[in-house]
């Protein structure tokens, strides 16, 4: 007779990050394992933490401006744009349409240039690496577009109270053209390295499924909220700018899982292409880029909350002003944040293996989770 015996194991707690790339930031992950098995995840933050916030409320309103490009670092436009916007409406500035349809296409160009960063480092952390050389590759195409109009090439900042900083230069329209054209065959060669890969299908195929409800119940919004079925786009269902006279569609997934996330950020870029080439046409003319606009606002005692849709989401400024030339009170809604507190949630019962796509999928920014 053979004699068996049993092993006991017990739970014991693995620390992903704050160091890590996978992690996608700063963002520490305090795993307890059953072997490979996730039993339960802590998402540890405040590694990146500035106290932006209250930095705000002692700078004037101009000054703020480049404090939200170090937000979510790879959609600085978008960050400018939606605290810009906050200021407008406190103050009833009325925006002159070039500088609208210009503010909707560098807002596009960044949507662009964000995804293909997520579609890179997500190929990383599943181990492509050709893809993260490709998506970089097209990347760089559009970061020189957007040096040659604001000279930065990640912190962009172009967008001012009022308008922007000053008109498109000369040729900027022609090479836009040049690159759109380019871009277009790119997202279907980008997107055949992956959607058929029996590998990558598999990766992300049922895992880290979010419900619509349980979406909906956490806050998310953006991709992860769209991937869910659930079509909700700032930009469509409480418009702003001029996007109400754009013709795009809002992508939704099916299931809410890594691969529908992909699929619906991939979906966006070309709706991105199709928004800016409907916006080149308009911008022709010439016409005045700024409202008149002094340099340091006053805007009336008064409250205000206003949202963008940023490549992670709904990216929201609460503002609240005593009529001075410093705002009271400054809160930011950062999509990231949100998003990240499903995590718990969401990595329990998953593989090690597993977390890393979870992770990756989500798209989060920690210069905008911590602030």
């Amino acid at each position: 007779m053979i004699e068996t015996s049993t092993v006991e194991t017990e739970a014991f707690e693995v620390n992903v990050g704050p160091q890590h790339p996978s992690t996608h930031g700063v963002l520490r992950l305090v795993l307890k394992l059953d072997g490979e098995k996730v039993l339960s995840a802590k998402p540890v933050i405040g590694y990146l933490h500035r106290a932006t916030e209250k930095i705000c409320e002692a700078r004037a309103y101009f000054q703020i401006v480049p404090f939200t490009d170090r937000l979510d670092y790879l959609g600085s436009m978008n960050n400018n744009w939606g605290y810009c916007m906050a200021v407008e409406r406190l103050c009833d500035i009325i925006i002159p349409q070039r500088a609208e349809y210009i503010r909707v296409v560098l807002g596009e160009l960044n949507r662009l240039a964000s995804h293909l960063v997520w579609y890179g480092t997500f190929a990383l952390d599943l181990g492509a690496v050709n893809a993260f050389l490709f998506s970089f590759r097209d990347r760089e195409k559009i970061v020189d577009l957007l040096e040659l109009y604001c000279g930065a090439r990640l912190t962009y900042n172009a967008y001012r109270i009022g308008g922007l900083w000053m008109d498109l230069p000369e040729g900027f329209l022609d090479k836009l053209a040049v690159l759109v054209d380019y871009l277009e065959p790119k997202l279907d060669e980008l997107e055949d390295l992956f959607t058929g890969n029996t590998i990558f299908v598999t990766r992300t195929k049922g895992v880290g499924v979010v419900t619509k409800e349980t979406a909906l119940a956490y806050g998310l919004s953006g991709p992860p909220l769209r991937s869910t079925g659930f079509r909700w786009d700032l930009r469509r269902d409480r418009p702003y700018s001029v996007y109400p006279k754009l013709q795009f569609e809002v992508p939704v997934g099916k299931q809410g899982d890594c691969f529908d996330r992909y699929a619906v950020r991939m979906q966006e870029m070309r709706e991105s292409l199709k928004i800016i080439r409907q916006c080149m046409d308009t911008l022709k003319p010439t016409g005045p880029f700024r409202a008149d606009v002094p340099l340091e606002v006053k805007p009336p005692p008064g409250e205000v909350y206003c949202a963008a849709e940023s490549p992670r989401g709904e990216l929201g400024y609460y503002i609240v002003s005593d009529g001075s030339v410093k705002p009271y009170r400054f809160k930011i809604r950062a999509p990231s944040f949100s998003n990240l507190c499903i995590m718990p949630e969401l990595l329990k019962g998953v593989t090690v293996a597993d977390v890393i796509a979870i992770v990756g999928s989500i798209d989060i920014v920690l210069g905008e989770v911590d602030r």
